[in-house]
């Protein structure tokens, strides 16, 4: 089968033939039928966050299953599925606390991958799932059946950017009816943060981003106002919004440096910063512990939303299909496997949403 393979980080990724295991006992297979492409993954294959090479990216997947291993009885071949990074055992400490993402058991794909290469070298599934890729076999749990009425491309962005960015605000961080929201970064991930705003209910949400067409964006998807912050100083029109106060949380969506130091600018006394983006590793930023304390303040990470997966994503298919969650609008562009490159380099760029790459 065809997968885009990293063999360099920062270079080009190459489209070539790799070996695919059969599914064992608790997995599937999967015909991947479309895959977004996450800052994650661009992250990833750039050496920001380490890893192994070769290694095949993509784990924003939709797609149909092909075969199933020993066991596997939630899904069968023909079932529409979308595919997440999300492995779980049900069982552990932190899936008995209700967090699936923080899963601290070890499977047998986490011990051998599936792909390998023509000539038996073994190449990394990274973040579990390794979507740029034609099939893909993962456990049974990072999957859930959709509607085979949703578009393989929409459904691809509930594997993570939508989770991701909606659950921080419903999961992780809970906000509730008339309270007050500022999203930095405006990309697929804010985007999907200022949805789960208007879900919840807030009555003020403010979009922080550096250029205005991700502005124009951010209000389609419900943002009540727009900050310009290389035209405007941020903090101070924040402040203006909320009669002097600040919002109650701020959502940082992008993995920069400057914008985890000045997020605390924008948020009022029991305030709480949520950290979704994440930076390349070893880059730290600063607070002040004393007004931290002094006014009652709090940073959290929120991972992945704190999905649980069986739950959430059902939830947002039946809202799409009811026209209350936006996915189409969403999707910049599409692209075959053989133009990945080029759909990475937009991504990269800060123009676009999110492009999705997709099969036939």
């Amino acid at each position: 089968m065809k997968a885009a393979v990293c063999h360099a980080f920062g270079q080009p990724l190459i489209i070539e033939d790799i070996n695919l295991a059969n599914p064992g006992t608790d997995e599937v297979e999967v015909a991947v039928k479309a895959c977004a492409i996450c800052h994650s993954d661009i992250t990833f294959a750039e050496g920001h966050w380490g890893g192994e090479l070769p290694a095949v990216f993509g784990h924003e997947a939709a797609g149909v299953v092909s075969r199933v291993g020993e066991g596997v009885t939630q899904v069968k071949p023909g079932d529409h599925v979308v595919v997440t990074l999300i492995r779980y055992c049900g069982d552990c400490h932190y899936c008995q606390q209700g967090s699936q993402v923080m899963c601290e058991t070890r499977f047998a794909l986490d011990e051998q991958g599936p792909i390998s290469s023509t000539h038996g070298i073994p190449i990394q599934q990274s973040m579990r799932t390794g979507a740029f890729a034609e099939r893909i076999v993962v456990h049974h749990s990072q999957m859930v059946k959709v509607p085979k009425s949703l578009p393989f491309a929409s459904a691809s962005l509930l594997a993570c950017g939508v989770i991701t960015g909606f659950g921080a605000v419903v999961n992780s961080a809970g906000v509730r009816p008339g309270q007050s929201v500022a999203v930095v970064g405006c990309g697929g991930v804010g985007l999907n943060a200022i949805q789960g705003a208007v879900h919840a209910g807030a009555a003020t949400i403010i979009a922080i981003d550096l250029t205005e067409s991700k502005l124009s964006d951010a209000r389609a998807f419900g943002a009540s106002h727009g900050i310009n912050s290389t035209t405007e100083d941020a903090a101070v029109k924040v402040n203006e919004l909320t009669a002097g106060r600040g919002v109650d949380f701020v959502f940082v969506t992008v993995g920069a440096r400057p914008v985890f130091n000045q997020a605390f600018n924008y948020i009022a006394k029991n305030g709480t910063v949520v950290v979704v983006g994440m930076p390349p590793t070893g880059v730290m930023a600063e607070y002040d512990p004393g007004t931290l304390a002094a006014w009652n303040q709090r940073i959290i990470g929120s991972k992945m939303g704190e999905a649980i997966i069986s739950r959430d994503i059902p939830k947002f298919a039946e809202a799409y299909q009811r026209g209350e969650l936006l996915l189409d609008e969403l999707i910049s562009n599409t692209y075959p496997l053989a133009e990945i490159n080029k759909a990475i380099a937009e991504v990269k760029s800060g123009t676009v949403k999110r492009n999705v790459i997709v099969f036939d």
